[in-house]
Parts: structure tokens; sequence; C-alpha cells
């Protein structure tokens, strides 16, 4: 088994590629296979972004193993118009989903519910199969909602206090 403890900054050419979907590429642990079917431990440091394509990890026998982003099924939004489609990446956000942004659309995983909640909003809405590398997200560690309990964890204190004095 090809074990992997660390990213690397290696610019070769690799010696292994990892095929993952978004979801995959977020966990600091998994069990999965290399394109060629050699298995692999992935054991990352948890709390780091997730992987994206074209990432490099560094085995722990050398070899460099680069990240590819596997094809999913994806909802990608268009707008007839820039507000329309601020506002569909507003409600889009607001239920906190993972957006993939580009010049004039939105990329979401497919979710019938979210494509039918779009269509009422006048967006068009298309299925594809493509790489999905939504934003991280603001505060860097994911999505979290605790304000303390956890030393790794800390926003700047008063983000949330909204009106809060000195």
């Amino acid at each position: 088994m090809l074990v992997i403890h660390q990213r690397s900054t290696s610019q070769s050419a690799g010696d292994a590629e990892l095929e993952l979907t978004y979801e995959a590429r977020s966990k600091s642990r998994l069990r999965c296979f290399t394109t060629s079917g050699e298995e692999v431990g992935l054991f990352l440091e948890r709390g780091q972004p997730p992987l994206r394509d074209g990432d490099t990890l560094l085995a722990n026998d050398g070899r460099i193993v680069i990240v590819r982003a596997r094809a999913e099924k994806l909802l990608h939004v268009t707008c007839a118009n820039s507000f329309e489609l601020m506002r569909a990446a507003y409600h889009l956000g607001n239920r906190h989903v993972a957006l993939q942004l580009g010049d004039g659309w939105l990329r979401l995983l497919d979710d019938y519910v979210l494509k039918d909640m779009l269509l009422q909003l006048g967006a068009s809405v298309e299925t594809i199969e493509a790489g999905f590398q939504p934003e991280h997200g603001a505060y860097g560690g994911g999505h979290h909602h605790s304000h303390a309990g956890e030393a790794e964890f800390s926003y700047a204190p008063r983000l949330h206090q909204f009106g809060a004095r000195k």
C-alpha cells in the first residue's frame, strides 16, 4: 500500500495520480486507489483545506502523487444578468451550498431541490459532468459555527457581534 502523510510543493510530473471527487479530496483520512489501481492510504494533517486539482502529495517511499478532480454530476448555472446571478449565489450561500465560481456562472453538486429553486429564481440550469472545485470559504477552516472551545479554531473576536463597541 502506498502511504501518504504530507502534501508536497513539487512541480514534477509525478509518479502516480489520484482521481478523487470533491468529497474525497476534503477528507484527511482516506483509503483510495491510484489511477493505475495501486491501493493508497491517505493520512493528511487535519484541518487543512481540501485538496485541489493539480496538488501534489509526497508518499512515504518518496514518490510524488498528483491529485486530479474526478468528473462529477454538477449543475452549471447562468443567468440573464449579473444581478440575477448574484441573487442565485445569495440564495445558495444562505443554504451553505459549496459553490464553484466562474466568469458569469456558478457550479454546484447536482441536487434536484436546489435545481428547482434556481429555476424558480429564473436561472438557466444545465447538468454537466466536470471536476468540482468550490470556493474553500472565507474563514479558511471550513464550515464552522463554534465561537469557542477549540484552540485551533478562532475567528477575530468581534466578527459576528454587529454593533459591539469597545
